[in-house]
């Protein structure tokens, strides 16, 4: 074995996900994880690397030096904070291998105004937008548009930034929510507007090295917090893949269509994409439509579609970085997989955290089920709650019902007080 170190930057479920598929590569000796969470340092065991939590490791001066320090020959970026912040510029500047794009092309997530209008100029199908830096602007728009709306930050905003209103009641609450009490600070300076679309949603991730671009199984997530779609939106209550009503006629006119053209475009403007691009979508009547960009690996997307990939993600990053991604076979099992969030009591408003959870290890046991730690911390050998999303429970089956069945039984073994989850994930 090559004893390469990997450093994961990020501390949710969808990190615990990289480790453990990361830790699975015959080039893998260690992983770091920073900050990591209570489920991301475990023992080097028979063909999986070993891996450690970094604990309070968050700024990208300390990030560089830590990767240095420790010999790191591939850092992978989980969350879109560090994304828009040049972490990838950063480490690119110092010479050491990092998968992600850098903050210009981060910008199709970071900026819904930035993306909205690079949508309209590739000729990339989206719903139509204005952007707005003023609120009493803002109101008169709303004021005088006949169709309903969805009301964005156009900053970062943790996934719930988002407001799908059902008449301009509800759009003008957005928009004091946004722009007058500031509920998610400066990502609501501006805003967009845009057209509420109808259909099912689905979201296909690619891998890109700036021109290759090879698409990951269609998943679908969950995003309001109750039952049927009700209640605010999270950053997502659970997920499944591959979608049984996305087709690969379907997955081939998204990449014609959307994956293709952005990166396309990216690479024209001089800044071209690398990493994971996430087109989040609508599937309407008229064909799929662009509802935003995300610019790296989904969560909770990201623990339904890696236990199904056969081909090496070291190597896949690698050969992103390289520029090389067109020599490389893109694997699946043909199988099924369906993630349950735990969430705690409040979320996604405020909750409490340092709450005892009972009944991992024994669902871990488990063949074709793994729990994905989120929001959890150890402390004296107890695992605790510290976050909204907890855990992830997620299953493998041969098809989607036997996922999801595994999934809640491994739920229904967990507990902690005040433990929320939906019931109709892969069902609603």
């Amino acid at each position: 074995m090559d004893d390469g170190t990997v450093l994961i930057i990020g501390g949710g479920g969808r990190e615990h996900a990289l480790a453990w598929r990361l830790a699975q590569s015959r080039h893998v000796g260690q992983i770091y994880v920073a900050p990591g969470n209570g489920g991301t340092t475990w023992p080097a065991i028979a063909g999986r690397a070993a891996a450690e939590s970094v604990p309070g490791l968050y700024d990208p001066h300390e990030l560089l030096a830590f990767a240095r320090q420790e010999g790191v020959g591939l850092t992978v970026v989980g969350p879109e904070g560090p994304l828009a912040n040049g972490i990838v510029d950063a480490f690119q500047d110092a010479g050491l291998p990092i998968f992600g794009p850098t903050r210009a092309a981060a910008q199709l997530e970071a900026s819904k105004a930035f993306a909205k209008q690079f949508m309209v100029e590739e000729g990339i199908p989206t719903g139509s937008f204005a952007t707005f830096d003023e609120v009493d602007t803002a109101r008169a728009y709303l004021e005088q548009v006949k169709h309903p709306v969805v009301v964005k930050a156009s900053g970062l905003a943790a996934g719930k930034g988002v407001m799908v209103c059902d008449d301009e009641i509800e759009a003008q609450a957005a928009l004091d929510r946004l722009m007058v009490r500031r509920d998610f600070g400066p990502a609501g300076d501006t805003v967009v507007i845009e057209q509420r679309l109808r259909g099912p949603e689905i979201s296909i991730l690619a891998f890109s090295d700036g021109q290759t671009v090879l698409p990951m199984l269609p998943a679908r997530d969950h995003k309001p917090v109750f039952d049927g779609d009700r209640g605010p939106n999270t950053g997502g209550m659970g997920a499944y893949a591959p979608a049984p009503d996305v087709d690969e006629a379907l997955v081939a006119e998204v990449m014609e269509r959307v994956l293709q053209p952005a990166v396309a475009g990216m690479a024209a403007r001089g800044t071209p994409y690398v990493g994971v691009l996430y087109a989040g979508l609508m599937l309407t009547a008229g064909g799929p439509q662009v509802l935003e960009f995300n610019c790296r690996f989904g969560d909770p997307e990201t623990q339904v579609v890696l236990p199904l990939l056969e081909t090496d993600l070291y190597e896949l990053a690698l050969a992103c970085i390289g520029g090389e991604l067109d020599q490389v076979d893109l694997l699946w099992r043909p199988l099924a997989c369906a993630t349950v969030v735990m969430a705690s009591e409040g979320y996604p408003g405020s909750y409490p955290a340092g709450r005892t959870v009972v009944g991992v290890e024994e669902v871990g046991s488990r063949p074709d089920v793994v729990v994905f730690h989120a929001g959890t911390a150890r402390d004296n050998g107890r695992l605790l709650t510290a976050g909204g999303r907890v855990l992830a429970v997620t299953a493998v089956g041969p098809d989607l019902p036997a996922a999801v069945e595994r999934a809640y039984a491994g739920v229904e073994t967990i507990d902690f007080p005040g433990a929320h989850y939906r019931r109709d994930i892969g069902r609603a």
